[in-house]
């Protein structure tokens, strides 16, 4: 029987699905499909394609990442740096040649998942996408792509398992450091009569955190029913979450600290103890829920040409603890020392200490002084994209398609834990009376909606030969952004009035495009060169361009100019890919809050920055039992222009305009040499070990442009110690009777290396003014999976 493969988690409107007529019987609908791809961000072996790109694979992810974070498995691949930040569940941040995720373009089966407003990914929204994910592609650069994405940095593209013919099943079981535990599940129906398929899966993980004080727990859950109607046609509706909650540690601390403090790198000034309980402080809890539903439909029109739709929709809720009042600061550090602050009331070990706070807040005749808020960033989210090919000739294919958002949040801050008061007075939103007894549930502080729309096209026109491929595409898309404030006090526009009530701004609307072309050459059998440029068109941010209820005046579109070349060999046993990138980004925009989350904000338009490099990866496979892998990259990220940016205080006033002086200082947060080495072998059947030896140097800690305001004050950011780690991992595949097992273990940094691996920059760029977080020591997991 011939098998169906059926997209995991969706069907995305990008993939192209090549069907075989196989006649109905009377009993029995069989379907046999060639193959299912993603088509959004493809390629196909290396060598062929006009770009950069790295598959990661099932494998690969089963065996190596172990209780990491789901975005450290990609860094194996060349300029990927993936941090844990501060060691929370789900808080990784990832880096591609120097940007960050806001400008990298992340697709889970050719859907993006990108945060409208910013950009972001969290990847704690995505906690369970591992246990399914088939392999990851990143595309380095302009990449080629059918969709009118806007990435300065690339493309990660998830791709999700497929489901056999045949009714199977697994469980799994795992345990790890610091009372790691995970168990899940997943079972597939297998072909039904009449064309019906049906697959779940579910997974619940728990454990202290290797960071004091970030317990967690996750679940996530999958469901997927998809049918064939007729010879041609196929539709399937998915359904995918993970609901979460984890405490966190948002301070960075100072080397001396660390050193001096009982917890050493574990240490966490982010949490106390109410009643023998943990209880995260400011930025130390958060809990989100963002399931995506979607329902998917292919159209195998003829012989040449398909055409794929997806309309889905995420109703996104959660948000992260906040400590709101005059007294807010005696429940938190100052972020930039990470230090407390002058009246920080705290425990002889340091640890946050609530009773003097909950003491005077209960004898308060006029309510809390300090509370708890949760700051609600929810969304309701809604997309179409289809996609349209057609083979015009046997080495001439066009894509063209739609892409299309509509996106509305709603943004407000809500009293969680009133800290042993009676109630809270708030006189920030101006359609209550301020002498209002607030309680728990109530809103203060903030209250708003964003709404997004994006329309957009694309087309892109394939050539391909025995011995060329070549690629032309390009894109239009229209951004409009608006912000809908019920009533926050400030100034909007010219009014001078307090407060400003039911505040709806214009839309701001943009038009960025792109367009991209790429050639590669294959001669003699094993050798290629290619060549790709491109030039994009980028929208702000919405983020970036309202201070509050008010838009900036005359925001405009970033620019990026890209150019890449390489060169690859590819024979037997041996692969090699040498080639360098560069890339322009010009009139950046940025606004971010001085000194803290609710204080004075600066507005910084224009910047412009230059990231160029070279990247050699290699792999070689010497005996069927063996295989050598490896990377170097170095990189050359600089800022290039002096900027002037606008400071507003917290009731949205314009404090004034001032300068930074960064040009020629280099970019921060990633290191800008890296080097990997990597060892997989067989010794015995059924038995794959690897080790792999991670290198990482020129990496210079992260600062704020707003910060570099002294002419005479040239130097660069702080440069953090180099560092290498080295991971083991196993695994081994036995029989159980009927059933097939899997054994893992993993053990990463083995020799227990001490290393930073995020830093903001401190007042005279030395160590001992940069706060930093340092990266996990040793750490382990096991498991065991038994499939049915």
């Amino acid at each position: 029987m011939k098998k169906l493969l059926l997209p995991f988690f969706c069907m995305s409107c990008v993939s192209a699905i090549s069907a075989q007529n196989i006649p109905e019987d009377a009993d029995t609908l069989s379907i046999g499909l060639k193959e299912v791809k993603v088509m959004a961000s493809y390629g196909h072996d290396k060598g062929v394609e006009p770009v950069v790109l790295s598959t990661i694979s099932a494998k690969d992810i089963a065996t190596k990442l172990s209780n990491q974070e789901f975005p450290e498995i990609m860094k194996s691949t060349p300029s990927i740096y993936a941090t844990k930040q501060g060691g929370g569940f789900g808080d990784s941040r990832l880096m591609l040649r120097g940007f960050g995720s806001e400008n990298i373009a992340v697709l889970i089966n050719g859907i993006p998942v990108n945060g409208m407003e910013n950009g972001s990914v969290y990847w704690s929204n995505w906690s369970g996408l591992a246990d399914v994910t088939n392999s990851i592609q990143v595309q380095r650069g302009i990449g080629l792509s059918k969709l009118g994405l806007f990435s300065v940095g690339g493309t990660v593209n998830i791709v999700t398992q497929s489901t056999e013919v045949n009714r199977q099943g697994s469980v799994y079981y795992g345990i790890g450091n610091d009372r790691y535990q995970k168990m899940g599940f997943n079972l597939s129906s297998g072909l039904l009569p009449k064309g019906w398929a049906f697959s779940i899966m579910g997974t619940r993980t728990t454990g202290d955190g290797y960071v004091k004080g970030t317990n967690f727990e996750a679940w996530s859950y999958f469901a997927n029913v998809s049918k064939k109607f007729g010879r041609n046609h196929i539709l399937s509706l998915t359904a995918f979450g993970a609901p979460q909650w984890h405490n966190r540690r948002s301070n960075k601390q100072s080397i001396e600290d660390y050193d001096l403090h009982k917890d050493g790198i574990r240490m966490n000034t982010c949490y106390g103890y109410i009643n023998g309980q943990i209880v995260p402080t400011y930025s130390g809890y958060n809990e989100y829920h963002k399931p995506q539903i979607s329902l998917n439909h292919f159209w195998q029109i003829n012989g040449k040409s398909t055409l794929s739709t997806s309309v889905y929709v995420s109703n996104a809720t959660g948000g992260g603890r906040k400590v709101y009042g005059k007294d807010a600061n005696r429940l938190q550090y100052n972020y930039k020392t990470g230090r407390p602050n002058e009246n920080t009331s705290l425990t002889p070990d340091g640890l946050i200490d609530y009773l003097p706070v909950m003491e005077d807040n209960k004898n308060s005749d006029h309510g809390s002084d300090a509370i708890f808020t949760m700051g609600t960033n929810s969304h309701d989210w809604y997309g179409l994209l289809s996609t349209y090919t057609n083979e015009l000739s046997k080495s001439l294919k066009l894509t063209v398609g739609i892409d299309g958002r509509y996106y509305k949040g709603y943004h407000y801050d809500k009293i969680s834990d009133l800290l042993g008061g009676a109630y809270y007075k708030d006189n920030k939103l101006a359609w209550r009376d301020p002498d209002t007894k607030l309680r728990e549930g109530d809103k203060v502080n903030q209250d708003y909606l964003s709404k997004i729309l994006w329309m957009g096209a694309f087309a892109q026109l394939e050539y391909n030969r025995e011995h060329y491929k070549a690629f032309v595409s390009t894109s239009v898309t229209s951004h409009s952004y608006k912000r809908e404030d019920p009533g926050k006090y400030g100034t909007y526009g010219n009014q001078e009035t307090y407060p400003v009530a039911n505040v709806k701004t214009p839309w701001s609307n943009f038009v960025p495009f792109s367009v991209k072309a790429g050639f590669n050459y294959r001669f003699n059998g094993m050798h290629n060169v290619f060549v790709n440029g491109g030039y994009v068109t980028k929208a702000p941010m919405m983020d970036n361009i309202f201070v509050d209820n008010t838009p900036l005046s005359n925001p405009i579109p970033e620019k990026i100019a890209t150019g890449e070349i390489g060169y690859g060999f590819n024979y037997r046993t041996l692969s090699v890919m040498l080639n360098g990138y560069y890339t322009q980004w010009m009139d950046k925009s940025v606004t971010k809050a001085i000194g803290s989350w609710n204080g004075p904000r600066a507005c910084i338009p224009n910047i412009d920055a230059r990231h160029m490099g070279i990247e050699l990866e290699a792999s070689y496979q010497p005996l069927e039992w063996l295989r050598v892998y490896g990377f170097f990259t170095i990189g050359n990220w600089r800022w290039t222009n002096d900027v002037n940016f606008t400071l507003f205080n917290e009731q949205n006033e314009k404090i004034g305009e001032y300068h930074a002086y960064i040009k020629n200082l280099h970019v921060g947060n990633a290191p800008q040499t890296s080097a990997m080495l990597g060892l997989s072998c067989m010794p015995v059947s059924g038995l794959t070990l690897g080790v792999d030896f991670n290198y990482y140097g020129r990496h210079y800690a992260d600062f704020a442009a707003a910060d570099r305001t002294d002419e005479k004050d040239r130097a660069e950011a702080w440069k953090l110690p180099d560092y290498s780690t080295v991971d083991l991992n196993l695994n081994y595949d036995f029989k159980m009777g009927t059933f097939q097992g899997q054994l893992f273990g993993n053990v990463n940094n083995l020799f227990n290396r001490k290393y930073i691996s995020d830093a903001l920059d401190g007042s005279d760029h030395t160590r001992e003014t940069a706060v930093v977080w340092y990266g996990f020591g040793i750490t382990w997991t096991a498991g065991l999976r038994i499939s049915f």
